[in-house]
């Protein structure tokens, strides 16, 4: 075997001839491994500014993802629209139109304030209407909403249905303005001018949710839950409203809210609420603060998406989702409780009427407390830091004599600011009897024994007789009926004169003329006849009795049978 020849390198034992590497060959490797040698090991200032770079593009990403989806809403810019002075109507401000700046013409009424320095920095005001389009398209629901984002404080009015409003309709509850104007834009910017002009002020958004979407609402957070007022029954097939409700605490579904919403009272006006469209009222904010309450817990946030699309389905509104969510974050993060909204519902009288002419009738209405509802706008509605009067809110009433009466002195209706002239009935004719049957004399027959009625007068056909001075009288007769004289008595009782009889006189008939004639006693009755006086319904009179020639005295009978 041969040994390996060559010398041996110092520090190693010999290699093989393959693995070795002139220097121009060597190089290039020993650079490779270097390289590989510092990408494996970077030193912590790298790793320390690789973090902070993926920190800030995190940052950068989320700052433009919650700008995104929370923008705050714009106010109404400042002196570009100034309302004509306190009191004052576009009419009397000159020849220019009545035009505020969200395109509202408000004719010869007066226009609300539309801007002006504000009581903080974010305060909002918010209309929001509610519309049954299942139960022909009213606004049965009106919230007027002011929030404080500064001070987080906010408050809620409700605007009963029946309240009376400044319009130059016959009927002019709130509630049919929208539907008056023919819906849609044209009802909606109607509906804001009336509500505008009631609180002096122009609220700065509006919100209009159809009725579906409070249920949809209240499906997308998993139910609500409320203590149901009162038992609730009430079936409607033409509106296809079916509400029956239980009374107590509960979770209730979309469809349990709509029906506690809805409800007025039972089948037939029955076991309703006592004080009327006041108590609905407050079952509704109270289901709405409920609402609010449990919207605002942690456990909704993930539920973004969900009410989302309710959103774009059921809500029409000139705010943008990223705006409500922006009012949601603020009332999350500046720590709003329910006890920080106050709901309250708008002051009047809820049993005002005035007549209506087209219908006929005195309607019903609600009148605004004129000086409550100024103090409420002044504290707690109003955005704005001036005062305002009464002449800046266009508040109706109903005067003594019937005619209608506004803060502002402006009446739209013209003929309702006079008092009604209530149309004069005619008087129901009598209905006509049917005419009595008769014989063929034209006598009218009794219906119970057949026989004819005596129709003849007491004294009929009588002749006249006059006493003459020597006693004698003379008679007239005819043999067609005549109507007795005013001398001729009507009792056709035989009156004679006894001389010598004591007994006392009868009573004179009043109906009988004065004259120069004594009215004797009647002498008692012969025997054999009959002392009874004729019956008034005998035909036939009775024949005169048999006198002397000379009896001494005077007799009156009665004429004989014609």
């Amino acid at each position: 075997m041969k040994k390996e020849s060559g010398k041996r390198l110092a520090g190693g034992t010999p290699k093989p001839a393959s693995r070795l590497l002139d220097k121009d060959q060597a190089k290039p490797h020993a650079g490779a491994a270097g390289t590989r040698k510092k990408a494996r090991r970077l030193t912590w200032q790298q790793i320390v500014l690789i973090v902070i770079v993926v920190l800030l593009a995190l940052a950068l990403i989320g700052v433009l993802v919650w700008r995104s989806l929370f923008v705050r809403p714009d106010l109404p810019g400042s002196g570009t629209n100034t309302p004509p002075s306190s009191g004052d109507s576009g009419a009397q401000s000159g020849d220019a139109p009545n035009i505020s700046q969200n395109g509202i013409d408000y004719g010869d009424g007066i226009r609300p304030r539309a801007d002006g320095e504000r009581k903080s920095q974010d305060y909002y005001t918010v209309l929001i209407l509610g519309r049954d389009t299942g139960g022909g398209g009213n606004t049965d629901t009106m919230l007027l909403a002011s929030y404080d984002v500064t001070n987080q404080k906010a408050t809620v009015m409700s605007i009963p249905r029946d309240t009376m409003v400044n319009i130059p309709y016959d009927i002019k509850r709130i509630n049919a303005v929208y539907n008056y104007n023919g819906q849609g834009e044209k009802g909606i910017k109607a509906l804001y001018k009336e509500i505008s002009q009631l609180v002096g002020f122009e609220p700065d958004y509006q919100v209009i949710v159809e009725w579906e979407a409070v249920g949809k609402i209240v499906d997308a957070m998993g139910g609500v839950y409320y203590d149901v007022p009162r038992d609730m029954n009430y079936d409607d097939r033409f509106q296809d409203l079916h509400i029956h409700q239980a009374k107590g605490y509960r979770l209730l579904s979309g469809d349990d809210a709509m029906q506690v919403l809805r409800y007025r009272h039972d089948n037939g006006n029955k076991r309703g609420y006592a004080d009327g469209d006041i108590g609905r009222i407050a079952t509704q904010q109270g289901l709405l603060k409920a609402m609010v309450q449990q919207l605002l817990q942690l456990k909704n946030i993930g539920k973004v998406q969900e009410l989302a699309k309710v959103f774009q389905e059921c809500v029409e509104t000139d705010l943008s989702f990223q705006n409500i969510l922006w009012f949601a974050k603020s009332a999350y993060l500046g720590g709003l409780k329910v006890d920080d909204v106050n709901f309250v519902t708008m002051p009047g009288n809820y049993n005002a009427s005035a007549y209506s002419r087209t219908v006929g009738n005195n309607q019903s209405y609600v009148t605004p407390y004129a000086k409550q509802l100024l103090e409420l706008v002044n504290n707690e509605l109003s955005p704005f830091k001036e005062v305002f009067t009464l002449k800046d809110l266009d508040i109706m009433s109903v005067n003594r004599d019937g005619s209608l009466s506004s803060t502002t002195g402006y009446v739209e209706d013209r003929k309702a600011a006079s008092p009604p002239v209530r149309p004069v009935k005619d008087p129901e004719p009598a209905e006509e009897e049917d005419p009595p049957e008769t014989d063929e004399n034209g006598n009218p027959i009794d219906p119970e024994t057949g026989e004819p009625i005596d129709t003849t007068p007491s004294g009929e056909g009588e002749g006249n007789s006059s006493n003459s001075p020597n006693g004698s009288g003379s008679n007239n007769s005819s043999n067609s009926p005549s109507t007795p004289s005013e001398t001729t008595p009507s009792d056709p009782t035989v009156i004679i004169t006894v001389p010598g009889d004591t007994q006392d006189p009868p009573e004179q008939d009043p109906n009988a003329p004065a004259s120069g004639s004594t009215t004797t006693p009647e002498p008692a009755p012969s025997e054999g006849s009959d002392p009874t006086p004729p019956e008034p319904d005998v035909q036939e009179p009775t024949p005169p009795p048999e006198v002397p020639s000379d009896p001494g005295f005077v007799m009156i009978e009665p004429p004989p049978e014609a």
